[in-house]
Formats: C-alpha cells, sequence, structure tokens
C-alpha cells in the first residue's frame, strides 16, 4: 500500500464494478476519492460509508460523464472538498452489443455519447484543471484485440480513448502528467455476466491461458500501480489486463 496524503482522485462510474472496486483501493492507498455516478445513488453512498468506516475520505457525486457541464461540475465539487485534482480514471461505460446489420442508430448514439464523449468530456477537464504530477487513467478494453463478433460499436469507442490516451500523454509535457489506459479482457463484473449464460461465460473464461475471469480487484490494482509513485516513469500505454487472451 502507497500512501497518497491530501491528493484526490475522481472514479467516474465508480459505484459498481470495476468502478467501486477502483475507488476503494485509490482509498486504501489514501487518496481523497470523489465517486462518480449515474443512476444508482444507494449503491454509491454504501461505497462512501464502507471507504469512511474503513479510514478513508470520500463523496458520492451524481452526473452524467456524457454532458460536459456535469463533469465540470464533478471538478468543482472534488476542488472545493479537497482543494484540487491529483487522479482521474475515466471509467464510467456502457455495453450494448448487436451485429452491425442489427444495431439502431440509439445503440451507436449512446455509446458514443458515455464511452467516447464522456471520455473526452474528462479528459479535456482534466487536461485543463489537474496538478502537475497527476495521473489519468481511461479504462478501455481488450476487446479492441480480440474483435469479438457484435462488439463492433463498444469496441470501436475504446480504440478511439487508447488513441486520446496517447495524445493527450504527449500534450501533457512539462506538467508531469501520465496519461495512461487499461484494457480489462473478461472480467467478473455485473455488465460483463448481464445476458450470457454460464455455459458462455466458462467458454470465455477458458480463452485465456490462465483459465478464468480476471476480479475487478485485479484491474484496481493495475489502476492503482499507474497512479501510484512506481508507475511514474508508464506513459502513453495500454496495459492489457487479460490473463494472456491478446
Amino acid at each position: 500500500m502507497t500512501q497518497q496524503p491530501n491528493k484526490a482522485a475522481i472514479v467516474t462510474g465508480g459505484s459498481r464494478g470495476i468502478g467501486a472496486s477502483v475507488a476503494k483501493r485509490l482509498a486504501s492507498d489514501g487518496f481523497n476519492v470523489v465517486i462518480n455516478y449515474s443512476s444508482d445513488t444507494a449503491a454509491a453512498e454504501a461505497l462512501v460509508a464502507k471507504i469512511e468506516t474503513s479510514g478513508g475520505r470520500a463523496f458520492a457525486a451524481k452526473g452524467d460523464v456524457s454532458n460536459p457541464a456535469a463533469v465540470r461540475r464533478l471538478f468543482d465539487s472534488a476542488e472545493a472538498a479537497f482543494g484540487g485534482v491529483d487522479v482521474l480514471v475515466n471509467n464510467a461505460g456502457i455495453m450494448q452489443l448487436a451485429k452491425f446489420a442489427d444495431s439502431d442508430d440509439a445503440l451507436f448514439d449512446r455509446q458514443i455519447a458515455v464511452n467516447l464523449k464522456g471520455t473526452f468530456n474528462g479528459l479535456r477537464e482534466a487536461a485543463r484543471r489537474l496538478r502537475d504530477g497527476g495521473r489519468i487513467v481511461n479504462v478501455s478494453t481488450s476487446v479492441v484485440g480480440t474483435r469479438f463478433e457484435t462488439y463492433g460499436v463498444y469496441a470501436a469507442t475504446k480504440a478511439a480513448v487508447e488513441t486520446m490516451t496517447a495524445i493527450l500523454a504527449r500534450e501533457m509535457r512539462g506538467r508531469s502528467i501520465t496519461v495512461n489506459a487499461v484494457a480489462p479482457g473478461p472480467t467478473a463484473t455485473e455488465m460483463f455476466m448481464n445476458g450470457k449464460s454460464p455455459e458462455l461465460v466458462e467458454r470465455i473464461a477458458k480463452m485465456a491461458p490462465l483459465e478464468r475471469l480476471g476480479t475487478p480487484e485485479e484491474i484496481a490494482n493495475v489502476v492503482a500501480f499507474l497512479t501510484g509513485p512506481e508507475g511514474g516513469w508508464i506513459n502513453g500505454q495500454v496495459l492489457r489486463a487479460n490473463g494472456g487472451m491478446i
């Protein structure tokens, strides 16, 4: 555990799944944490209570990352509570799967709005407001490499996120701010499990040489490395946390 006294982190989509594990891990590492969420107030508040019971500092902030004004307010609230922002974890995202022929405009537009524009909104605000020496971590997906059928739009949004990651890392020259992405493989979250039969989950789990799903905590460990002092020389990279699937 690496203590980060008086440093603050924003985790978007932080009320459940990978985001919740990241928020808990960063809080345990000493960050003051802002848990952004879009709808599940009860889950967000329960996570805040768990962090505070363990001696950390956190608060929940509702907001749709696809709305630029909401993201500005998110940073405003973090600055008001903790004096500034040192880390942004762009984790908020949605996944709607369909073959191209079966994809309607709503499926495309919503994933672009949340996964791509939502990430852009966070990156833009972080580029303007993150304190020098800060860290930005975007959450991508290993499907960018596996290219599974029905993931076309979702994977396309994440491929764009990876490109923005590399470019923003260059634009942050002179401020000691690193910008990286984590690309999980199949991870045991509600979003991954939703709509999949046990047989399909088992088949996907066996694709990696380690023959299992990842856990949200394992992805959080990668984020913690990138946001901690040991990860300071990693910049503009995509770390594929997928058990060797690709």
